[in-house]
């Protein structure tokens, strides 16, 4: 699953474009700001980043050059009410990869990550092949030796995470913010016992195994 990063400290268009991009089949990943967004990509692997400039504290121009510092390929849409065209020049001399004005278009805004996807050869496919099991993301289908095998949708995303990411350990918070609600009473103890049925529904399965990492959490180990 590609992972996108949107940092926005407009809480209402953050959570507009995560909704938008997700029910588009990315997995979007909101932070409010520069510093909350370092936190997220030191625990978290993403795929492409978009970014508003004007931000409390670091702006878009230094989250950017910082970005730029550790990883020189990572696409960077900069999404700004900024229309002046030094800003726009001061982005890309920065290295970003591309600059939308708000207010945006939604298609346009799936367009243009989409092509920044391409360029960056990102496979887009959504497919994942381990052993005897198929993962299908756009079909949310798991088959085993040709054969599906039933899964509800929190299930097969948790499943498709470990898998993306093989030999990766998520702790179960991280597990929890991503595939229950923010607002939910369930307790770290709901992740354990998902897990407990992939073991269970995906135990004749030779390519891999789940693991657990005392403290920490679960990794998939590929056999």
């Amino acid at each position: 699953m590609i992972n996108i990063l949107v940092v926005e400290d407009d809480v209402n268009l953050n959570r507009i474009v995560c909704s938008y991009l997700n029910n588009s089949g990315f997995q979007a990943k909101g932070c409010l700001g520069a510093q909350e967004a370092y936190d997220a990509m030191y625990n978290n692997m993403f795929e492409l980043i978009v970014s508003d400039i004007m931000m409390p504290e670091i702006d878009g121009f230094e989250f950017a050059r910082t970005v730029r510092q550790v990883n020189k390929t990572i696409p960077i849409l900069f999404m700004s009410a900024k229309d002046d065209l030094p800003s726009k020049q001061k982005g890309f001399q920065l290295g970003i990869d591309d600059y939308m004005v708000k207010p945006i278009e939604f298609d346009e805004l799936l367009l243009r990550v989409r092509a920044l996807l391409r360029r960056a050869n990102i496979e887009t496919e959504r497919k994942i092949a381990v052993g005897n099991l198929e993962l299908d993301a756009d079909a949310m289908s798991a088959a085993v030796d040709g054969t599906e095998v039933p899964t509800t949708t929190r299930e097969f995303n948790i499943l498709y995470k470990l898998l993306s990411y093989p030999n990766k350990t998520f702790s179960r918070i991280q597990l929890m913010d991503e595939f229950w609600d923010v607002d939910t009473e369930t307790n770290l103890r709901a992740v354990d016992v998902y897990i407990t049925k992939l073991r269970d529904k995906f135990s004749v399965c030779d390519g891999f195994k789940i693991v657990t990492i005392r403290g920490l959490g679960y990794k998939a180990v590929q056999q």
